[in-house]
């Protein structure tokens, strides 16, 4: 296949570049109604609108919300029952992904002026984390290790999952990883009504103070109905990789982290940029000689086609200062010392350092999250973590002469302000 070419010596590349590189995630106003009329009926009428809900869009019929939760029983005999070599790699992706984790976690603070009024932080962790799980023939442990795993680090109370089962189909996986994720409940829903259960209750669901996961148009428009309610992780766009390479590394290996990315879906992302227009060529080369062999070749094409690019810069440093444009969700910094360049990179949800470094590996087992913002948005947001699920509250303890003196402040701005009230309150303890 032919891949878009682009040049930064090329008149017009600035514009070209922009009309690649974006996506307008467009509400599709059918798929926004229908998510809205479904966390009506289920807002109205709790447990009876999400069995129907269940009952036509998974094909599973259940009279109780009992018949349709999971329970730790069944998670343990998911794990009991995979192979040996999975049910391995699933455990040490767990623990990675945990040690990663637990860096993370915030501390209280707090100090004391001289005066004796006491100041700090105190971080608690969420209570409720409801976690969407996409499920049938989608199989998706690695979702349940990166979303429950920090939620459990962070000390939340009760992880609740969410994931359909259509036609009644489990998958054993995926139950294996809520078992050692430490999930609390396992509930067979999913849809935008199972985010609207999580978000409003029902009888047999209480409401969640947050919900995270990924999902399809209709889970993504509920929870973007949602939020304020509760909150959520992000709206995530397709997924993306950016690969920024020197030329010295085996076209073969580019060619098939290109594929690792386009293979999700047709809309998702993968772009080269590398300064040695010879290795661009090569690259190409090997993309058509591997991409026949590729079980998802349709999409992979698809995607490569309709959103892919080779890019060829000036040099690393130009490619560094597109890489900080395009902001991209995975960032392969294949080059020799990447440590060198690191510095100049500022925005990227995760970056990958090395000729060894797939992004591949950073999906399931490497550690760090890989719940990341894409579209860009990694200018000013960032990976999933611990700090996710914990939330801060302020500490002021006034001594009686910081009283005074903070008073005497406070009313000086409150009456400038015109807020009478509020000085008397702080003038009162002077």
């Amino acid at each position: 296949m032919k891949l878009r070419r682009l040049s930064t010596a090329n008149a017009g590349f600035d514009a070209e570049l922009a009309a690649l590189t974006r996506y307008e995630a467009a509400q599709d106003e059918a798929v926004e109604s229908t998510a809205r009329a479904i966390i009506a009926d289920v807002r109205k009428r709790g447990d009876a609108a999400l069995l129907e809900a269940t009952r036509k869009f998974d094909r599973v019929q259940a009279g109780t919300l009992a018949e349709l939760e999971i329970p730790r029983a069944a998670l343990d005999q998911a794990l009991a029952s995979l192979p040996a070599a999975q049910a391995q790699a699933l455990r040490e992706a767990a623990a990675r992904v945990r040690r990663f984790h637990e860096r993370q976690i915030a501390q209280s603070w707090d100090f004391t002026e001289a005066d004796g009024t006491l100041l700090g932080q105190r971080v608690t962790a969420i209570d409720r984390v409801g976690i969407y799980v996409p499920g049938g023939k989608a199989a998706y442990p690695s979702t349940v290790l990166m979303n429950a795993i920090p939620a459990k680090v962070a000390g939340v109370r009760e992880l609740v999952m969410v994931s359909p089962t259509p036609a009644g189909e489990r998958n054993a996986l995926v139950l294996a990883a809520a078992a050692l994720a430490g999930v609390d409940r396992v509930i067979a829903v999913g849809g935008a009504q199972a985010v609207a259960a999580l978000a409003y209750g029902t009888e047999s669901i209480a409401r969640v103070d947050k919900i995270v996961g990924p999902g399809n148009a209709y889970v993504a428009a509920a929870k973007r109905q949602v939020f304020g309610t509760v909150g959520i992780d992000m709206i995530a766009g397709p997924s993306e990789i950016l690969v920024i390479c020197d030329g010295h590394t085996a076209p073969e290996w580019v060619a098939m982290d290109l594929f690792a990315q386009a293979e999700h879906d047709e809309l998702a992302q993968a772009i080269l940029l590398s300064p040695d227009a010879a290795f661009l060529d090569a690259v190409e080369a090997a993309i058509g000689l591997l991409l026949p062999d590729m079980p998802r070749r349709a999409v992979i094409e698809a995607s490569l086609s309709g959103r892919g690019a080779l890019v060829e810069t000036a040099n690393l440093e130009q490619a560094c200062e597109l890489a900080n444009r395009i902001a991209p969700e995975h960032l392969e910094l294949s080059v020799e010392a990447p440590e060198q360049w690191l510095p100049k990179l500022r925005h990227a949800g995760a970056v990958f350092l090395g000729r060894w470094s797939c992004e591949a590996v950073g999906d399931y087992c490497a550690g760090p999250n890989h719940v990341l913002p894409t579209s860009g948005t990694a200018r000013f947001s960032s990976p999933l973590g611990v700090y996710d699920f914990q939330k801060r509250s302020s500490l002021i303890h006034l001594s009686r002469e910081g009283a005074r003196t903070l008073g005497r402040i406070a009313s000086e701005l409150a009456q400038g302000e015109g807020l009478p009230a509020h000085a008397k309150s702080a003038e009162y303890r002077q």
